[in-house]
């Protein structure tokens, strides 16, 4: 009896693991082509619909996954967000010693990370970056976006309907700039219970906020300008506060843009402020300004404001 079971049973398990290698070929050809020529396979996706074309000096496209330095595995972590893929996996060559280091350094680095966000289209802005480092030089980065798919298509109706609405053929871009800016602020306000509580009712850190809901906080202000520039193809980024103290809970964001060839920055957050008579008020202060107006602005008033604080070997269009 156990003989007739063994002339089943052994077949069967050969089958089994027949099968399981046939099913994952792809990984196991990958992984000998890596042990023998040390050349490993990197599977490339076509990128979303909202990957950027835009030059920056600080971060760059690159079509070589091939890192050789911490400034390549800087640039391939903000193309893979860039592309909005939700999964990549690279390879670290031998003769970059210290290229692991150099991935777990980076991969750990939440300012950084925060920093490459502010470079992508908003729709492909991360909320959690999760990186798989494997002994053997393979890096395999997961992606978790922030905004979902329903939110996207919502968002888009209404970006559309206000552009369709506001903007007009013969306006130039300064003027269109203008138009978006305060109509922003004149239908939505800056939601006090999420900055003070951390918890809101709102989108309001998104898009989603300022659009849909009335309120936003700057970074749902910076989101839904950042949207319409991107529909006009009007180059820009965003722009994080870096605070000298880095224990410091504050933060701030708010846009770059190029117009004619010159970086300005553009605050919603400030030029809406919360006032305390209840009224509702629209500034232009921080509307397309240098960044030495910029400063002579924040110095001006009677409190020093310190929240445009921002890093210019970062930001280097705005030097």
């Amino acid at each position: 009896m156990i003989t007739v079971l063994k002339r089943f049973i052994c077949p069967f398990i050969c089958l089994l693991v027949l099968l399981f290698v046939i099913l994952n070929l792809d990984n196991w050809t990958n992984v000998l082509a890596r042990f023998i020529t040390n050349d490993p396979t990197i599977i490339i996706d076509s990128s979303n619909e909202y990957q950027k074309d835009t030059t920056f000096l600080f971060v760059k496209a690159v079509n070589d996954y091939t890192p050789l330095s911490k400034g390549d595995i800087k640039n391939i972590f903000y193309t893979i967000v860039n592309n909005g893929w939700e999964e990549f996996t690279f390879y670290c060559p031998s003769e970059y010693t210290e290229c692991l280091n150099d991935v777990k350094e980076i991969s750990h680095d939440q300012d950084l990370l925060t920093h490459l966000n502010n470079f992508v289209h908003p729709y492909n802005g991360f909320s959690n970056v999760k990186t798989e480092i494997s002994q053997t030089g393979e890096i395999t980065v997961h992606i978790e976006y922030i905004y979902t798919e329903a939110q996207i298509v919502q968002i888009n109706e209404e970006v559309n309907r206000i552009f369709n609405e506001l903007i007009h053929e013969g306006m130039d871009d300064y003027t269109k700039i203008l138009t978006i800016h305060d109509y922003i602020i004149n239908h939505s306000k800056y939601d006090v219970e999420r900055n003070d509580s951390g918890d809101s009712r709102y989108h309001s850190y998104l898009a989603y906020g300022p659009l849909l809901e009335g309120y936003a906080t700057c970074n749902g202000y910076t989101d839904a300008m950042a949207l319409f520039l991107e529909k006009m193809n009007i180059p820009n980024f965003k722009v994080a506060m870096t605070p000298d103290d880095v224990s410091s809970s504050e933060g701030h964001v708010w846009n770059a843009v190029n117009l004619n060839g010159t970086w300005y920055h553009l605050d919603l957050t400030w030029d809406d402020p919360v006032s305390t008579d209840g009224v509702d008020y629209l500034q232009h202060k921080y509307f397309l300004i240098t960044t030495e107006q910029l400063e002579e602005v924040d110095s001006s008033g009677e409190v020093k404001v310190t929240e445009h604080q921002f890093k210019k070997n970062i930001y280097v269009e705005l030097k």
